[in-house]
């Protein structure tokens, strides 16, 4: 089998649901639309699925014209137009990990409806179009950006991958997972098992990437995202007695990329060193 890109995916807000596509717009931070709103506390400080898993039942839907369309369980239809300071937002600074930057409010009315929804105080908000933040310096360049993703633009999984990690989940007496709790953006199929851990520079469809780093993985991957709700302790278990290292344990790499065009499902994935 010709290695190739099996699925892409982008989540329009950060630690909310996914949204499956056939083909996405690569661009400097990621792909587009891809985690460029955020839930935050009142103090404007990142909620996700770590602790609120209930996030994952949160379902955004781009609408025309860049608006966003929120739906969860039991709560109606929340419809947003385009949300800018550009446009007259008013701004509001929030703090993801080590940054804290300005981002535009998405208003009252949002805010009342993931309050409710979550049942704390929150807040939705929105990275200007042009906005980004730094990338983690431990692995990147200066002028490298990122949307509100935790340190890079782009997860990149193998489906090999998962099929063996499921193996061993298998053998220690669990079900399967699928590859959805691990969030990626980009799925690659044809490829050998644990054979991105030594990756340095991948090309998928004419697109080139640096591949900067394994990602350590933590508690959201025992969050089942259809249920909203933890879900036992694997892939995490397993995880721990076969891909541990330095106390933290490995699925999936972080790219970054080099050039900027159209990403397809299908299109041929080659690894350049």
């Amino acid at each position: 089998m010709t290695a190739h890109l099996k699925s892409l995916h982008i989540y329009p807000v950060k630690s909310c649901h996914r949204v499956d596509l056939e083909s996405a717009e690569l661009e400097p931070w990621g792909l587009a639309g891809d985690r460029r709103w955020l839930v935050t506390d009142a103090a404007g400080r990142l909620r996700t699925q770590r602790e609120l898993p209930r996030m994952a039942l949160i379902r955004p839907a781009y609408t025309e014209g860049n608006g966003l369309r929120l739906t969860a369980p039991g709560m109606p239809d929340l419809i947003l137009p385009p949300v800018s300071r550009a446009a007259g937002a008013a701004e509001a600074t929030v703090t993801v990990w080590r940054f804290t930057g300005p981002a535009a409010a998405a208003g009252s009315e949002a805010d009342a409806w993931v309050t409710d929804f979550l049942g704390l105080p929150s807040r939705l908000v929105r990275m200007d179009d042009t906005g980004a933040r730094p990338t983690d310096p431990d692995y990147s360049r200066a002028e490298d950006r990122v949307s509100f993703a935790d340190g890079y633009p782009l997860l990149l999984a193998s489906a090999s991958s998962l099929a063996a990690l499921s193996d061993w989940i298998v053998e220690m007496g669990g079900e399967p997972v699928p590859m959805t709790r691990f969030r990626p953006n980009l799925v690659v199929e044809g490829t050998e098992p644990w054979a991105e851990d030594g990756w340095k520079r991948v090309s998928i469809g004419g697109q080139r990437f640096r591949v900067v780093k394994r990602c350590d993985r933590c508690v959201m991957t025992t969050v089942d995202p259809e249920l909203g709700r933890f879900a036992g302790q694997q892939p995490l278990k397993a995880l721990r007695k076969h891909r541990r290292e330095d106390k933290a344990v490995y699925f999936a790499v972080n790219l970054i990329p080099d050039t900027v065009g159209a990403l397809r499902v299908g299109a041929e994935f080659e690894v350049i060193d």
